[in-house]
């Protein structure tokens, strides 16, 4: 049986030495893993292209560039993060100040997905660095090649006892989750979740859990058809749909219908050509499993357009299904993979309570020019984040929390949340010892009267 008290052991002992704390150190590392990442660039197209097929555009687009937009980032406000934050104090504590400390939790543990490998890993690491942590990093076994370029990057740039990868399948994963961390970061299916929460439990540890969902798209009647369609099929194809906030099905309204799916099939032309199954950086699905889930999800008498697989390569065609209905199996769980279900609207009061009587989905996208339908949309439904005329692109900004709610979700990261998911805030009162307010005490002459009328 796999153990890695040691490790976790080891990690904890240098934490204590309390030098991940210093600013320079997280600076330090921050720009060691930023030296890391682009000298090591080609590499991990290479190992993308292996484990997905995915273009070197695609790589630098979707893993290589943001994480290395995280990084800058983080080096420019780990300084104002890192500093205690003076807060308001309120008349009751007269003679005193109030401060909240950040400090890291300690040795954390963050599990990855397999579908944006170097990503999904890096990017929670670049928020445990800048918050102080030690970390334990688990890629996932199902893209080997970029995992082990991650493991070469970190053994290179960083001690065990500070960061440390460790690779192996499920029973590595199940070791390493009975080990007490101090936070754990998971990215993945909302099953696996419930897992790592149960184990997290044990111990009370708490987590970040980036899970998923079934994300709507809705395309309004006054939507720009043609910019739509063209956002709507880029969000949903790159990495061949499996990405956890890409558009899992269409909701479409009626009047709009019949001229958006033309404009939508020409978009996805434009972009993959005539013949995607062809096209040389055409990303593959990651492993048979999943190809067979997905082509039994493919319904030939629903199939507007596309439906060509070609399983030597796990290539699947992007598929378009219409006439889609909710006991569809294609509607029970998310497709994550390029097939897109289209069902039809003719009012948003008939289509809100249907989302919202189903799990609280990660991403949400409307398509509408009128204010009046957007506001409604982004008030009446719960959702974990996502666009207005667009998709996909709110996950790109270090500015912006990205995390689910309900069971798409628990925490969010990027940027500043990232920092603070990765951090605890001390709340600290620090009193003038040059007087006493006497009220406070029970002895007082009046006592009850004085503070309530003091507290008043």
């Amino acid at each position: 049986m796999e153990n890695y008290a040691h490790l976790v052991a080891k990690q904890r002992e240098f934490f204590q030495t309390h030098q991940t704390k210093a600013l320079s150190y997280r600076l330090e590392a921050l720009k060691k893993l930023q030296a890391g990442v682009n000298q090591y660039e080609r590499e991990i197209m290479n190992a993308l292209k292996s484990d997905l097929n995915k273009s070197p555009f695609e790589s630098y687009s979707t893993e290589i560039g943001i994480v290395l937009h995280e990084i800058r980032h983080a080096i420019k406000h780990a300084a104002s993060w890192a500093k205690p934050k003076r807060v308001k104090t309120p008349l009751t504590h007269f003679g005193s100040t109030s401060k909240m400390y950040p400090e890291p939790y300690g040795v954390a543990l963050l599990i990855s997905p397999w579908n944006y490998p170097f990503q999904l890993l890096i990017a929670p690491l670049i928020a445990a660095i800048s918050a102080g942590n030690c970390a334990v990093l688990k890629p996932s076994e199902w893209s080997p090649a970029t995992s082990g370029i991650i493991a070469d990057i970190v053994r290179e740039i960083y001690p065990p006892e500070y960061i440390s990868v460790v690779q192996g399948g499920v029973e590595t994963s199940q070791a390493l989750l009975r080990e007490k961390f101090d936070y754990i970061f998971f990215t993945g299916s909302v099953t696996i979740g419930r897992a790592v929460m149960q184990e997290a439990a044990k111990h009370l540890t708490p987590v970040t859990l980036e899970l998923g969902g079934k994300s709507p798209c809705i395309v309004h009647r006054d939507a720009d058809l043609k910019l739509a369609a063209k956002r709507i099929a880029w969000g949903k194809l790159i990495n061949a749909g499996q990405t956890c906030v890409a558009p899992d099905y269409l909701y479409v309204h009626q009047e709009a219908k019949e001229p958006f799916l033309a404009r939508l099939q020409e978009a996805i032309a434009e972009m993959f050509g005539a013949d995607p199954l062809q096209a040389e950086h055409y990303v593959r699905i990651v492993n048979a499993k999943h190809f067979d889930r997905l082509v039994s999800l493919i319904d030939p008498a629903k199939v507007r357009f596309g439906g060509g697989i070609d399983r030597a390569k796990l290539a699947i065609e992007p598929t378009l299904l219409d006439r889609v209905a909710w006991d569809d199996p294609v509607m029970q769980d998310e497709i994550f993979g390029p097939i897109l279900p289209v069902l039809e609207y003719d009012d948003l009061s008939d289509i809100i309570p249907t989302i919202n009587a189903r799990p609280k989905p990660l991403a949400l996208y409307i398509f509408s020019e009128s204010k009046q339908v957007q506001k409604r949309i982004l008030r009446e439904v719960s959702f974990g984040g996502g666009c207005v005329n667009d998709t996909v692109m709110h996950v790109g900004s270090p500015y912006l929390p990205f995390g689910g709610v309900g069971e798409s979700g628990i925490g969010a990261y990027h940027g500043k949340a990232g920092f603070n998911a990765f951090t605890h805030y001390k709340s600290i009162v620090r009193y003038t010892t040059k007087f006493d307010v006497p009220f406070r005490y029970p002895h007082v002459t009046n006592g009850l009267k004085k503070i309530k009328m003091f507290l008043k």
